[in-house]
């Protein structure tokens, strides 16, 4: 792999900084050392403007190149939040935060992107500006849109976004990619549903809820199996379900908690309406009354498909075209990198993170053999995007 020499050369050491960043990990926009390490770490860098406090506790670093006739400004994106998640992975840099940990990556990814402003801030082998943004609050806050209202595209000129992760279970050194949504929207449902209590030895003078949620659980896996195009993606999980509180008495109300993933507009409104003509209708065949609230979450993260086919090139520049997926398939997990990809055009990329344990395991760990294929596709993505002149 076609890794770039100076990167190999300080890989070690961008190593160390995911390390630290593991040990201490930060959740939603509580990313305040973490932040602060980002910080100092581009201003000692020499990046030429260095921005704290967008979206909460997000940092943007601009980088000018040796010359700006194209007038033009790349922004790279990495997410600094971890989990709440109690760490089981016996590492030395083990989470030191009970009850966080980073289980999702975003410390490699920070520590990549920082690698690549160190070596970008060498070098400046390019033409206009690098935005590296480095953003809180991925994991469920929306951090990134949080950054967006304070301005990030506008203020920094942003014309393109870019952002990475990593995947487990795709060989380290390997990429992956496709054009249009690569991660679906991640919708929730709320549904109460009231009957009549009573004793539990006289069910025959209540309207059980529980008997009611039972049911509509199995007959809401029909909405997506029988009005979702077999060749459309959906998933339509039920994720709680509470009632009760003794075991002589059959409660009045009942809750059920779901998930809703699509990576298609059309079939994200159809689920809608049908959860919400199908939940009333359905408890009141039961003598029951049910309410149901739909929650819109991160939207599909959609890649545009001139910079899709741009960065697959990039990626293929760094591994090797044989090690490129320009068509991976989609994921059904969420991405708030999503809102910059509705702001900008730009493109989401996959990246090897060898036989590890899966996102957001208490197992999981980063793969430092990855960096220097990550931070060099970062390097070559800005310096192909923006070539010197």
């Amino acid at each position: 792999m076609p890794v770039i020499n100076r990167i190999a050369e300080f890989a070690d050491e961008i190593a160390g900084w995911r390390q630290d960043f593991h040990a201490h990990p930060e959740i939603l926009f509580d990313v305040v050392r973490t932040a602060g390490v980002v910080e100092q770490k581009l201003r000692d860098f020499g990046c030429d403007e260095v921005v704290t406090g967008l979206g909460q506790t997000g940092v943007v670093g601009i980088i000018n190149g040796r010359s700006n006739k194209s007038g033009r400004t790349i922004g790279l994106r990495a997410d600094m939040d971890a989990l709440p998640v109690t760490e089981k992975t016996g590492k030395d840099y083990a989470s030191t935060v009970p009850g966080k940990m980073h289980a999702c990556g975003h410390d490699g990814h920070t520590a990549m992107l920082l690698g690549a402003a160190k070596y970008l801030a060498e070098t400046r082998n390019f033409d206009g500006r690098i935005a590296v943004i480095f953003q809180p609050a991925e994991e469920g806050g929306g951090g990134g849109k949080e950054m967006l209202k304070d301005g990030l595209a506008e203020r920094f000129a942003i014309d393109e976004f870019y952002g990475m992760h990593n995947w487990p279970g795709m060989p380290v050194g390997h990429f992956g990619i496709r054009s249009g949504g690569i991660m679906a929207a991640t919708d929730r449902f709320y549904i109460d549903i009231i009957g009549k209590g009573g004793h539990a030895a006289r069910p025959q003078t209540t309207v059980d809820p529980i008997i009611v949620a039972a049911n509509m659980i199995v007959g809401l896996q029909s909405i997506v199996s029988r009005n979702v195009d077999p060749l459309a993606s959906a998933v339509l999980s039920v994720t709680m379900l509470e009632a009760g509180e003794a075991d002589n008495v059959i409660s009045r109300t009942a809750k059920i908690t779901g998930t809703v993933r699509t990576l298609d507009g059309a079939v994200q409104n159809l689920i809608e309406q049908r959860l919400g003509e199908f939940v009333p209708q359905f408890a009141a065949s039961f003598g029951a009354e049910a309410q149901m609230r739909y929650a819109r979450g991160y939207p599909v993260t959609v890649n545009s498909p001139e910079q899709t086919a741009f960065a697959a090139t990039v990626a293929a520049e760094v591994a090797g075209a044989e090690r490129v997926d320009a068509d991976a398939p989609p994921s059904m997990g969420g991405e708030d990198f999503s809102f910059m990809l509705e702001a900008r055009p730009g493109a989401y990329i996959f990246l090897g993170n060898g036989d590890s344990s899966e996102l957001h395991t208490d197992t999981y760990d980063f793969n430092d053999a990855a960096i220097p294929v990550g931070t060099s596709y970062w390097v070559r993505l800005a310096e192909r995007a923006l070539p010197a002149q």
